[in-house]
């Protein structure tokens, strides 16, 4: 190979990788995942029966956001404790919301339905609402603040109703 074949194969390969970067990166500002204290993104997603659900609503709650999938084994083992957090502090402003990642509407209902969720779910087989907050791994929640702040993140499975959370919650209840 000449000096110039090379030179030539050097600055094709160059101009090959700078298209690929550019192609597959963001644009700057694009997405920015949450920090601690930041404003969560807002998202707006419909429920089974067709109502439009906006986090927005929720403020002046705290807002437990839960991704999840039923194909996800610690999602399913959170599940329960998840519905009895729900219940304990449903009528003290703590609301649980409960994102799916499910492509199968039919899998997604039937694991509701056997399971008794009785709290609020969505599915959002797009994954556009988790990666707006970032979520790369099953099952990941969010902590809201009344006031749309990011409180707190948990990846992977919790026990809602251990002891240390329910503390956790009963002081942020008691907060002004």
């Amino acid at each position: 190979m000449t000096d110039r074949q090379e030179t030539t194969a050097k600055l094709s390969l160059l101009g090959f990788v700078t298209l690929f970067v550019l192609f597959f990166s963001k644009p700057p500002g694009e997405m920015k995942i949450p920090a601690l204290g930041d404003v969560v993104p807002a998202f707006t997603l419909r429920d089974e029966q067709g109502q439009v659900v906006a986090l927005s609503d929720l403020k002046g709650k705290i807002v437990v956001l839960n991704f999840w999938a039923t194909w996800c084994p610690p999602c399913i083992e959170e599940m329960p404790s998840l519905n009895r957090l729900s219940e304990l502090y449903a009528e003290r402003g703590v609301e649980v919301v409960a994102v799916s990642v499910d492509e199968d509407p039919d899998a997604y209902r039937e694991f509701l339905r056997t399971n008794e969720i009785a709290f609020r779910t969505l599915r959002d087989p797009s994954r556009r609402t988790s990666e707006l907050y970032g979520t790369y791994k099953l099952p990941e929640s969010y902590i809201i603040s009344k006031d749309g702040l990011l409180l707190n993140k948990i990846i992977g499975a919790a026990d809602w109703t251990s002891q240390e959370m329910i503390s956790y919650f009963d002081g942020l209840l008691a907060q002004p």
